[in-house]
């Protein structure tokens, strides 16, 4: 199967807090670890464990960190294609509490890569699935040369204004914004999955046909939330792109996104084949 992701990378910060602060308030963390990180990053690294191998297409700055995110998830088994931006490599902070939550601040804007970079933008045609979580429209319609193209909503204004037609639209349902986003979407997407965290999700179809699936419970102790959500989505697309059924894709999706909780950062514990 070949699989193969656009979109983003930031070099992210963790560390652990009994709370996070607040206002004025100075808080003491623990437990410092960073990777290369973000919604495009997470799921490639998901859809490389379950396929043997992903692409992924992105931007990074001209700094050590976009090297360091480079080398990093060659390690983790991610081919990374990245265009070179004349700016520094977004960062983030992640703040995980004592419930084991994620609070994130993102440093620097979003590098997104553009149908006009030097990538192998050929090596798109035909590929199993493609997840798509940034770039602009050019870009979306080489991601569009895919068997399946699952995308976010935190894409932005791409997906509604170069009008390209994706499979599948996957989005939390408990944010305003992604939700108005998946609604305003024309031309609609084959299949909408929208996940509501412990509650499990639905999904609709074209046809109309619908469904729901409960929340996996982790397999151990929950570790942090941070990447639970693109790990979904990573396994969403490589099920879906591998002809499973819409009830067990989504099952599968949600198993990635428990077993994900249970690790130290997105990359300690994944579902694989």
């Amino acid at each position: 199967m070949r699989a193969a992701v656009v979109g983003h990378v930031e070099w992210v910060e963790f560390a652990i807090v009994d709370r996070i602060p607040a206002s004025g308030e100075i808080a003491h963390a623990t437990d410092p670890f960073d990777e290369p990180a973000g919604g495009g990053a997470v799921a490639a690294v998901q859809l490389a464990r379950l396929a043997g191998s992903a692409e992924l297409f992105t931007a990074i700055g001209d700094d050590g960190l976009g090297e360091r995110s480079r080398v990093r998830l060659d390690e983790l088994g991610v081919e990374v294609h990245a265009a070179v931006r004349d700016r520094p490599t977004r960062r983030a902070l992640t703040l995980v509490d004592s419930a084991r939550e994620r609070t994130i601040t993102t440093i620097g804007d979003r590098l997104a890569p553009r149908g006009e970079d030097p990538l192998p933008w050929e090596r798109l045609e035909g590929v199993d699935g493609v997840y798509f979580t940034a770039g602009d429209g050019a870009a979306l319609r080489a991601a569009r040369g895919a068997r399946v193209l699952v995308a976010t909503p935190r894409a932005g204004r791409v997906l509604q204004d170069a009008s390209v037609p994706v499979d599948v639209l996957v989005f939390s349902d408990r944010d305003a914004d992604e939700r108005a986003a998946a609604e305003a979407l024309d031309p609609p997407p084959a299949l909408v999955v929208a996940t509501q965290g412990a509650d499990g999700g639905r999904w609709v179809d074209g046809a109309g046909e619908q469904g729901r699936w409960e929340a996996e419970p982790p397999p151990g102790p929950a570790a942090d939330t941070y990447g639970s959500g693109d790990s979904f989505a990573g396994a969403l697309t490589w099920a879906l792109a591998s002809g499973k059924p819409i009830p067990e894709a989504v099952r599968i999706a949600a198993r990635a996104g428990a077993i994900c909780m249970t690790g130290r950062g997105p990359y300690e514990r994944q579902l694989t084949a």
